[in-house]
């Protein structure tokens, strides 16, 4: 395994409570990084010797301002890229868009991710993400993306197993809040289809993702450890995904092997793949409470 991207959970909360989230964040959700837990983090990234890239993210980085300029300047002080993801609430206007990136550009921020859609505060956002993008281009800022999410539509499968029955199209991944808020009246496949994870490298992660706690996310909800109790370096020095107590299933069949091996009482059909492995996780915590937390990314606030 070799970990280039680490993306850090700058928070759990968000002014926003988007249906779409992997992560549940709201107003109502709690944990948040410290300066030395991050300065801490950053040292132990570059002690791995490998990672290259370090995101900031959510919930809602731009939440703790003062927090993220540090962190950013801590990590670009370390040798690596910094970025960030955000849903760009504080781009009200190019004066105040300037105001809060001038900040981040100066200790050295790299890139910048905003979203812009309906998910994302309404008809206000498009404006908001433009103001964005605007200053971080003058700031000399590289505008990795602006994400759109467009509303899930129904088509047509083009899977020989479904013939031609009508399936859901679009880029939202039904986990976390989404498996909940957005799957109900979509059309779904029987769940044995679901035989692989269409979007993550179990077998060889070179991304994860640390949050608050210390949890390290293979995937949203599902830790190979935790930074705060063992090492980064030892943590991913032991990881063997055909050891994980879960990753192995998910590698020899997808959601559907993890459902079928633990005996997991399943509905009929499911949106995606995504959907199917998150009920799947969530009926599963009581059997698995070290590697399915935390209730963050549970819906438990």
């Amino acid at each position: 395994m070799r970990l280039t991207s680490l993306h850090i959970l700058l928070t759990y909360t968000c002014n926003f409570e988007c249906d779409h989230c992997f992560v549940w964040g709201s107003p109502q959700q709690s944990g948040a990084f410290t300066l030395p837990q991050l300065e801490d983090v950053f040292q132990q990234a570059a002690d791995l010797g490998t990672i290259e890239v370090i995101y900031f993210e959510g919930g809602e980085a731009f939440l703790y301002h003062p927090l993220l300029i540090r962190g950013v300047a801590c990590a670009h002080a370390l040798g690596f890229k910094a970025g960030i993801v955000s849903n760009g609430y504080w781009a009200t206007s190019v004066e105040d868009a300037r105001l809060w990136l001038e900040p981040l550009a100066g200790v050295g921020l790299d890139e910048i991710d905003v979203s812009s859609d309906v998910y994302h505060g309404g008809e206000q956002q498009e404006a908001r993400s433009q103001y964005a993008m605007q200053i971080a281009d003058e700031l000399g800022i590289y505008q990795r993306a602006v994400f759109t999410l467009n509303t899930p539509y129904t088509t047509r499968s083009t899977d020989p197993r479904m013939k031609g029955e009508p399936v859901t199209g679009g880029d939202i991944m039904f986990r976390g809040r989404a498996a909940v808020a957005l799957t109900p009246e979509l059309p779904g496949q029987p769940w044995e289809l679901f035989d692989s994870c269409p979007h993550e490298n179990l077998a060889q992660p070179s991304r994860v993702h640390l949050d608050p706690y210390g949890y390290l996310h293979l995937c949203q909800g599902l830790v190979m450890g935790n930074l705060f109790e063992r090492p980064l370096k030892e943590i991913i020095g032991d990881y063997h995904a055909q050891t994980h107590p879960l990753v192995a299933e998910l590698l020899a069949g997808g959601p559907a092997e993890l459902a079928r091996r633990n005996k997991v009482k399943t509905l009929p059909r499911y949106v995606d793949a995504c959907h199917l492995c998150y009920s799947t996780r969530e009926a599963l915590r009581d059997k698995y409470p070290a590697v399915l937390v935390p209730d963050q990314m549970y819906g438990i606030a």
